[in-house]
């Protein structure tokens, strides 16, 4: 594994080892005493994937305290843009964002940490995407920035997005506890 550090602290890209042979390909998504080295949370309670059509953006998502949570982000199948924004006040990237391409083929992930933004938007025909959390879905807990409001371009296509995320507050009017 390669970790990769990102321009938002604590966001990193992950390169994974691919070990590929006469029956296929191998590939470790987590190792502890990888994360452990790198200070990085990774008691993991919760773990869940979507499955998304082409053109297909979800997001911008987090929980908010008590019950936030950092995220390991794999592609298992297909290619996505994954979306990152910090919306950590402390952070010297608040407000920042990354964009970056996960795919099966590239073998990487990202590891995102608590205060952070995630969204993807899929660019291949479909995309299986896995999600290792460090807290459990609390839905009271469970909010979100909207898509447009960040300056974020997600690329031309009809895009679809879900009712919920349409109407996210924006990232002007967010009412942030990070």
């Amino acid at each position: 594994m390669n970790f990769i550090k990102t321009k938002l602290d604590g966001v990193y890209i992950i390169e994974q080892n691919i070990f590929n042979d006469e029956r296929g390909s191998f590939i470790k998504t987590f190792q502890e005493s990888e994360f452990k080295k790198r200070n990085l949370e990774c008691d993991f309670k919760e773990s869940y994937y979507t499955n998304s059509n082409k053109n297909v953006i979800r997001g911008m998502h987090f929980q908010i305290p008590d019950k936030e949570h950092s995220k390991l982000i794999t592609i298992i199948h297909g290619e996505i843009m994954d979306v990152i924004l910090d919306l950590r006040k402390s952070s010297l990237t608040f407000g920042h964002r990354i964009k970056v391409k996960l795919s099966k083929e590239n073998g990487k992930s990202i590891y995102v940490p608590k205060g952070c933004a995630h969204g993807f938007k899929v660019l291949s025909s479909s995309a299986l995407t896995y999600y290792m959390v460090t807290t459990e879905h609390a839905p009271l807990y469970d909010s979100g920035i909207k898509l447009d409001s960040f300056g974020c371009n997600w690329g031309a296509g009809n895009s679809i997005i879900s009712e919920r995320d349409k109407n996210l507050v924006s990232f002007e009017n967010f009412i942030n506890p990070f």
